[in-house]
């Protein structure tokens, strides 16, 4: 069962906003159309955007990029994720919205930061979580 939302932070609003600049600048039809931004628990942003193939089970997502350019900088301890979609080509005047992770991605950012807060939209609303609220049952454990 979710628990409550945690309040968003003047640094989420930015950090989604990291995510929406960062698509919309790499934004690539057929290859990139999801942005992440991932806060440090020090502070640093970390965006990506995720890696679209012909072979779709070799494609890799935004999060486990930016993930992975973290702790390639010596940042290991994670404070907040968001991932935005970018629309595609038959969704005219759509805006950048929020995504939820994946599973796979909800599997990776709780391997990673069991207490990872992850901002998401329920109902148009901006709601952030604790990952482990997102994966009740994580692989793995007892």
């Amino acid at each position: 069962m979710i628990k409550k939302a945690l309040p968003l932070t003047v640094e989420d609003k930015q950090l989604v906003q990291a995510a929406k600049d960062t698509i919309s600048k790499y934004y690539k039809h057929k290859k990139h159309h999801v942005a992440a931004a991932l806060r440090t628990k020090s502070g640093k942003i970390f965006v990506a955007v995720h890696l679209e193939t012909n072979v779709g089970r070799v494609a890799i997502c935004a999060e486990a990029i930016a993930i992975g350019s973290a702790i390639s900088e010596g940042e290991n301890e994670f404070d907040t994720i968001v991932a935005v979609k970018h629309p595609n080509l038959r969704e005219k005047g759509k805006e950048i919205r929020i995504v939820s992770p994946c599973g796979a991605c909800r599997e990776l950012i709780s391997d990673y930061g069991t207490n990872t807060k992850v901002i998401l939209s329920d109902d148009g609303k901006l709601k952030k979580y604790v990952i482990s609220d997102l994966l009740p049952y994580k692989f793995g454990q007892t």
